[in-house]
């Protein structure tokens, strides 16, 4: 079951006695325990039926003796374990988790790695309480979930607003959803987000950006990409070089799958490679001004410079300079 089910199940009061939730992404995982520790219950009932317990900390038989506890002034108690994966003997669960009270929700929040799937507690997991094994989020994947999330709000995004917003923030989702809760604190009575709107309360340059960087390059628009990365050595905080170079490597590589796509068709290109057909004309761009051996150039190149910029093979050259010698030779 997906997290968004769950959260739905949780909502309409349709409860199973236990949650386990593990995995890669803690934002899933956060979602639903920060739900059941503050919205199951009243705030009457929480003062004497919610208990938080966290792994590093916790006894696994005091955890299983307050989920055998049944509720006061209340149907429900909600028991949960944070950071479980650090918890000693975990496998002491085993017992309850076969034979839970249905007056508890026991909610458990094992982040980071999923539980082995060799042993007996797993193979309980999957049939006798509500999994959710959640996986790191692709890259190519954020643009639609943040445009959910931005619909959620009541509000709308042109693409453009939507990949800076993305491209600058990275695959962190609980970021990502703080700063579209900012922009609907911040737009007021507006609903449609713009590039100016994401300069102004996000501080993300419209102009100056890894996106206008990559979109420069790939034209073979020299003074354009000059220009960005003068703004970028003025201020380095607004596009560190370690960003920069993995994002124009994921561009770059990705205009080098169109090589073998077999087909022209910009649609069916745009789904192959993961892009909004949106841009998918700045990677036809690309193919067209570099062709396949000069993009094989380029990917070099950025590995070249990616090792550079950590310090590997490098002078006491400025991240600024490196980054405008790989213009000069990207362009060149």
């Amino acid at each position: 079951m997906s997290a968004e089910s769950i959260l739905l199940d949780l909502k309409n009061k349709k409860f199973k006695p236990v949650y386990w939730l593990e995995g890669e992404e803690p934002f899933f995982i956060d979602e639903i325990m920060n739900y059941a520790e503050h919205k199951i219950l009243t705030e009457s009932e929480a003062s004497f039926n919610l208990t938080i317990y966290y792994g590093r900390d916790a006894n696994w038989a005091d955890v299983l003796n307050s989920c055998k506890r049944y509720p006061m002034f209340s149907e429900l108690q909600v028991v949960l374990l944070k950071e479980a994966q650090y918890m000693k003997d975990i496998e002491r669960l085993e017992s309850y988790i076969e034979k839970p009270l249905k007056s508890t929700l026991f909610f458990v929040s094992y982040k980071e790695k999923k539980v082995d799937g060799r042993g007996k507690l797993a193979k309980i997991l999957k049939t006798k309480c509500e999994l959710l094994t959640t996986k790191k989020m692709y890259d190519s994947q954020l643009p639609e979930w943040a445009g959910q999330m931005i619909q959620l709000q009541g509000l709308s995004i042109n693409q453009k607003a939507l990949l800076l917003l993305v491209d600058h923030i990275g695959n962190d989702l609980s970021r990502i959803k703080n700063e579209v809760e900012k922009l609907a604190i911040n737009l007021g009575s507006k609903k449609a987000i713009t590039e100016d709107d994401i300069e102004k309360y996000i501080g993300i340059s419209k102009e100056f950006n890894v996106f206008e960087l990559q979109d420069a390059l790939a034209k073979k628009n020299f003074p354009k990409a000059i220009r960005i990365n003068e703004y970028f050595s003025a201020n380095p905080k607004a596009a560190p070089i370690q960003m920069v170079l993995p994002a124009l490597y994921n561009f770059f590589s990705k205009v080098y799958m169109i090589f073998g796509a077999g087909t022209n068709d910009e649609k069916q290109i745009a789904s192959i490679i993961g892009v909004s057909p949106y841009f998918i004309k700045d990677y036809m761009a690309a193919v067209k001004n570099y062709g396949q051996q000069g993009t094989e150039k380029i990917l070099l190149l950025l590995h070249e410079y990616n090792l550079r910029g950590i310090g590997i093979n490098s002078t006491n050259t400025s991240d600024g300079e490196l980054m405008k010698e790989l213009i000069i030779k990207i362009v060149a």
